[in-house]
């Protein structure tokens, strides 16, 4: 099944045979201290960078109705983000994983996209589209 947005996957995660748990990290994407010209004017053009976690949060697929009520929860918590890392836990004997059992994987999730090993999740923009990075 190919993924093109969020509301894809949400749909996705809701036909599973076993229970999912989504695991959402939100980033920004910010210019190193010591970047050169060259690398600030690519930024402002919209493209370099440096990917920095500012939050995360699972959600069981039942949770959310859409990429519309994710933004609007993200937004009353007042982050502006520019990309959202999406992964999902598998339940198992038909339980769906709690949110404490999430939060190590959450972990992993924010250290892999500080290592830029971001190649096991989906971005997607905050419109719901995937988005290539790279």
């Amino acid at each position: 099944m190919t993924i093109s947005n969020f509301n894809a996957l949400l749909a996705a995660a809701r036909q599973q045979t076993q229970p999912q748990r989504l695991l959402l990290v939100f980033a920004k994407a910010e210019l190193p201290a010591d970047s050169t010209p060259e690398q600030h004017s690519r930024f402002l053009a919209g493209q370099g960078g440096a990917l920095v976690p500012l939050m995360c949060v699972d959600k069981a697929p039942n949770e959310l109705s859409s990429m519309a009520q994710l933004l609007d929860e993200s937004r009353a918590l007042g982050q502006s983000w520019s990309v959202m890392f999406a992964s999902a836990m598998s339940g198992t004997l038909g339980q769906t994983p709690s949110s404490a059992d999430a939060q190590a994987p959450l972990l992993r999730m924010v250290e892999m996209i500080k290592a830029g090993q971001i190649g096991a999740m989906i971005p997607f923009d905050p419109q719901g589209n995937t988005v290539h990075l790279g």
